[in-house]
């Protein structure tokens, strides 16, 4: 496989600061309910010819939790606003199989990818947190491997119903009264274990064929399920050897599914501070410890590692946890981690609030770009998501000094060649499976 000359570049957008005390930083706004924080993100990640900027989402909330993920926007209400007041970047947003409804979910993406002229992007997500239950008329979360079969399922539905229209179909003639060609449309009839979803959409196909689908299971499970139907998937890894393992074994179980050993854009994970010298950078590092709230620390901990770590000491050994069913992947990484370096619980605590488990990169913007070089080069990665600790300086300080360092080096565009997230991403338009039976002989379903 041929390692990529350049890199992808996503931004993950928590308008209260990705880094657990990062609204409290003197220079920080703050605010996932603050729509114009949120359009000056976007705006500035597409001046840095970002690929995309990347809204994590959950369907439950409480007291102590992440303040980014205590208050936020509806994330498709949110795209939807974006998607008016940028032109280039992706628009990608965290939505659910456990707890939406295919049809809902396809309609609403359709709009997106046509309002914002194919520029949208579905990250597929399970539900971790069993407390979402309770919000939609369930006595429980579904077991893991229950609502990974889900997921396949809804994937599959929702791109059946996308596909409920050819290109053409929307015919427009005055002349002869012929709104739409009816050949052209196709009705789902999909009949499942988990879903019955007769169809068609009604609106006409994404212009992207299908919006691009993001996926971060890392689990055996989550992994077999990104190697059918991702296209991107977010990582979290600490070390170069963890992420070539992780990217290998990827690649390996696209190809053992019929795919290209390249169909994915493997994107991990990265929370940069940026300073004009390393010793610069490290100060800002512990101005941001000496803010965290150690209840709120300890909780977006015990969310990662899938299990209340208040009952143990703060400063005894990090305990030895039962495999997690929610945040596998954090929940792996941070426990090599604390092996790997003899943490504490406290620690680890204060290590998982700067980038929730995500690999911290630190120093001038070279050193920085050296860093994401090194993982590029050895193929643990075809891009990363940006992690910036708070808005907007974090934000600018990376497009503005380490995007110029990446572009001199070849490693990063230095303007957009394409329209839509698929361009950005190098990632084909998937053919109308009618159109394309047609052209290889066969018959189309009605």
């Amino acid at each position: 496989m041929t390692r990529p000359s350049q890199m992808h570049l996503g931004m993950v957008v928590l308008g209260a600061g990705n880094h657990v005390a990062g609204w409290r930083m003197p220079d920080a706004q703050f605010g996932s309910q603050n729509l114009p924080l949120l359009q000056q993100i976007a705006r500035t990640a597409e001046r840095g010819k970002f690929d995309l900027v990347f809204f994590a989402d959950a369907v439950n909330t409480g007291l102590n939790a992440h303040p980014g993920m205590m208050l936020r926007l509806e994330p498709l209400t949110l795209l939807a606003a974006l998607a008016m007041t940028t032109s280039r970047i992706g628009l990608v947003a965290t939505v659910s199989t456990t707890y939406s409804e295919p049809y809902n979910l396809a309609r609403a993406f359709a709009s997106i990818d046509h309002m914002s002229g194919g520029r949208a992007g579905w990250n597929v997500v399970t539900g971790s947190s069993p407390d979402a239950a309770a919000n939609f008329s369930r006595d429980k979360h579904p077991p893991h491997a229950e609502r990974y079969a889900i997921a396949a399922e809804y994937v599959a539905v929702a791109k059946g119903l996308w596909d409920s229209w050819e290109e053409g179909a929307l015919v427009g003639d005055k002349e002869r009264g012929v709104f739409v060609d009816p050949a052209r449309m196709h009705v789902l009839d999909h009949e499942g274990p988990f879903f019955k979803v007769k169809g068609p959409l009604n609106i006409t196909r994404p212009p992207q064929g299908y919006p691009v689908i993001f996926q971060a299971g890392a689990s055996d499970t989550g992994r077999d399920l990104a190697a059918a139907t991702a296209e991107v998937v977010f990582t979290v890894q600490q070390t170069l050897d963890e992420a070539l393992a992780f990217a290998e074994d990827l690649r390996d179980r696209c190809e053992a599914v019929g795919r290209p050993r390249d169909a994915i854009r493997i994107m991990p994970g990265v929370c940069p501070i940026v300073g004009r010298s390393e010793a610069e950078a490290k100060s800002r590092i512990a101005e941001l410890a000496s803010l965290v709230d150690p209840d709120a620390a300890l909780k977006v901990l015990s969310d990662r590692l899938g299990q209340d770590l208040s009952g143990f000491p703060l400063d005894g050994p990090v305990p030895d946890l039962p495999p997690s069913t929610m945040m596998q992947g954090h929940a792996v990484v941070l426990a090599s981690a604390a092996r790997r370096h003899k943490m504490s619980l406290r620690e680890l605590r204060d290590y998982a609030a700067v980038g929730s488990g995500h690999r911290l990169v630190y120093g001038t913007p070279d050193q920085i770009a050296d860093a994401l070089e090194e993982w590029l080069a050895a193929g643990a990665a075809d891009g990363f998501l940006i992690i910036p600790p708070y808005f907007p300086v974090h934000a600018e300080e990376f497009v503005d000094e380490v995007v110029p360092a990446l572009v001199r080096r070849g490693l990063f565009r230095a303007d957009y060649e394409g329209a839509t997230l698929r361009d950005h991403l190098g990632l084909a338009r998937p053919a109308h499976p009618a159109a394309q039976m047609r052209a290889e002989g066969g018959q189309a379903r009605s």
